[in-house]
């Protein structure tokens, strides 16, 4: 088994579906639209096979999410493959005026990463 796709409600969808397709390089499908249930949705397809699927409704709420713990999806991950992708796309976030949630380190577990915010907050971990 493996994970199909991951959903991100968002309120701007094509604010996230831009921020997805151009920093982690993906593809993105056509706008669904539900006129009855005022839904829409993009799905993201990346080259190892797994999807992001960006949806929106007039009811999907933002809240400040930092010093807090939820329940629910922590972050998603993404892996480029080498430190140096890792650093250079930090930098690349950090230069495009991103915010830099943890920044480029080796993590107790043996991983080598960091951490951004997506524009309406949800953390993206970067990793080998």
């Amino acid at each position: 088994m493996r994970i199909e796709h991951v959903a991100i409600w968002s309120q701007n969808p094509e604010l996230l579906k831009d921020f997805y397709c151009r920093y982690f390089e993906g593809t993105a499908g056509e706008k669904y639209h539900n006129p009855k249930k005022n839904f829409t949705s993009y799905f993201i397809s990346f080259a190892s096979g797994s999807r992001l699927e960006i949806m929106s409704t007039p009811a999907v709420r933002t809240g400040v999410r930092t010093g807090i713990v939820y329940a629910g999806l922590a972050h998603l991950s993404v892996s480029t493959g080498s430190r140096e992708a890792v650093d250079a796309l930090t930098e690349r976030f950090r230069r495009d005026g991103f915010t830099i949630a943890g920044e480029p380190r080796l993590t107790g577990d043996g991983y080598y990463e960091s951490v951004v915010e997506d524009p309406e907050g949800n953390l993206v971990e970067i990793t080998i």
